[in-house]
């Protein structure tokens, strides 16, 4: 019998045999990169003098960064000269001699993008996850929000996963840095999962009114003369 999927939760599966071997997805607040956690939260700028908050403090920055579900690379995966190696066990099990964490695309299927490059192929990194949302909600996979620091983009795709569940979905990417040589580690965040409800919107532009111009030039002051106010009276609890 299917185990009841709660309203708010994201069921991942994976093979037995693979059941301890591949890293879980997780949260993506638990997977924040070493470079924004050693990051200051205030520089002084040397031209001015003045003292300024980094990214490290812009909430929008980091719920973007936090939000969702990050799922992570199989296994290392060593990159020399172009050439993509890995080194797994899986002895008897049933993936025995067929597992491969990554396969490609012909560049042909993204002639006319920007991904596209006559001499290099679309990589796709295998996953064995398969993911059921609840009902009436897709999943946004796109590259791990901010991480230009990975030599590889993935290309942002949108899945009905209430409906399309009991397979997993896989995950092109654009390798962008040619000159990369080492090792991508086991865990390595490969896209980030966002849930998404699916609903109808429309689009409405006017101009702002006397009561509306007036909010904006008192939430604009406030923004120039204090600190914190979008994080102190704008900013939704997430989790």
């Amino acid at each position: 019998m299917e185990q009841k999927t709660d309203e708010m939760t994201l069921t991942f599966r994976c093979p037995p045999e693979l059941a301890g071997v591949l890293p879980e997805p997780i949260p993506a607040v638990q997977g924040l990169p070493e470079w924004f956690k050693s990051m200051p939260q205030r520089v002084v700028n040397p031209r001015s003098g003045y003292q300024l908050d980094t990214l490290k403090r812009c909430p929008p920055f980091i719920d973007a960064m936090t939000y969702g579900f990050l799922i992570p690379l199989a296994t290392d995966l060593k990159v020399q000269d172009g050439e993509f190696t890995w080194n797994i066990d899986l002895a008897g099990t049933a993936l025995d001699n067929a597992f491969s964490p990554i396969d490609f695309h012909d560049p042909i299927q993204a002639v006319g993008s920007p991904f596209f490059d006559d001499d290099r192929y679309i990589i796709k990194f295998i996953n064995f996850w398969t993911i059921q949302a609840p009902p009436g909600y897709s999943l946004l996979f796109t590259h791990p929000v901010n991480r230009r620091d990975l030599p590889f983009t993935a290309l942002t795709g949108l899945v009905d996963c209430d409906a399309y569940r009991d397979v997993p979905v896989q995950f092109p990417a654009h390798w962008h840095d040619a000159s990369f040589n080492g090792v991508l580690p086991k865990g390595t965040p490969l896209v980030q999962c966002l849930p998404v409800k699916r609903e109808t919107w429309q689009a409405r532009c006017e101009a702002l009114s006397a009561e509306a111009m007036e909010r904006f030039s008192d939430t604009n002051d406030s923004l120039r003369d204090e600190t914190a106010v979008y994080r102190r009276n704008f900013r939704a609890a997430k989790r």
